[in-house]
């Protein structure tokens, strides 16, 4: 019985010649390839779908070891296109049957690729998330506490327990409002900005508490400017901590219809 094959899309983009694309393989090793319609050009790799297929790919995508390895893989291919091209990134797992079922999706969703490949050429993607930082709360609460004066120790504590819940609630509006001021100022310098969910403390290392996660779309040529403003509003807010990434693809800008391959 003959291997059955699938075609794993990576990325799309705009004026990228294959050349460019030698010496990085994808998340099943593979080679990369292009598929072109017209000024379209998407980035794939042929995979065997007995490692890639929708059931064994889902046992894949639900252990984080796996999953970790094929975003990476994946995650290299994009880039790479990116820093060659304005470049749509292709979903993790996107699966199609053949070349023909990608070049029918470059037909189809022609207008939108072109629309939104217009949109972030000589341009890319920073992250900004904003933490509150520690000890605000404690240090609020322990001058609160200071000023109580009642010797009855049941009383103390509730007068202490109440200090600390009215300084972490100031704390935590204090943050808010730092972080809603920082992401007004960077949307200024940007073409388009995005709040995403907070992500969890597990994820990012971070103990303090994500006010806001940030993602803003630059151009090039204000790439510095930009950065240089993240770090003068990290040192004008205290009561919050900024951490910068990037340059990133334009993940966060570069959304086409949501139509999906055939299983």
């Amino acid at each position: 019985m003959a291997e059955e094959l699938g075609v794993w899309a990576y990325a799309i983009a705009s004026r990228l010649r294959p050349i460019q694309l030698g010496g990085v393989t994808g998340v099943d090793r593979e080679p990369l390839r292009t598929i072109e319609m017209g000024e379209l050009t998407a980035v794939v790799g042929t995979v065997h779908l007995d490692e890639f297929g929708e059931e064994p790919l889902r046992s894949k995508l639900d252990d984080l070891d796996s999953l970790d390895v094929i975003a990476r893989a994946h995650h290299d291919v994009v880039a790479l296109t990116a820093r060659c091209a304005p470049t749509v990134p292709m979903r993790l797992a996107t699966v199609y049957h053949n070349d023909e079922g990608v070049a029918a999706m470059l037909t189809e969703r022609r207008d939108g690729l072109v629309a939104v490949l217009e949109q972030i050429a000589g341009r890319t993607e920073w992250g900004v998330k904003i933490y509150a930082t520690n000890g605000i709360g404690e240090d609020a609460a322990a001058e609160a506490d200071s000023t109580t004066t009642s010797t009855r120790p049941g009383t103390a504590y509730l007068h202490r327990r109440r200090a600390q819940l009215s300084a972490a609630e100031s704390a935590r509006q204090e943050a808010v409002e730092s972080a809603r001021e920082v992401h007004e100022i960077l949307s200024g310098l940007a073409v388009a900005a995005r709040q995403h969910a907070p992500q969890d403390p597990q994820l990012t290392g971070e103990a303090g508490w994500m006010v806001l996660n940030g993602a803003y779309l630059i151009d090039d040529s204000v790439a510095e400017p930009f950065a240089e403003q993240v770090r003068t509003l990290s040192s004008r807010h205290p009561s919050i901590k900024l951490e910068l990434t990037g340059p990133w693809p334009a993940y966060s800008f570069s959304a086409i219809p949501d139509k999906e391959p055939p299983a």
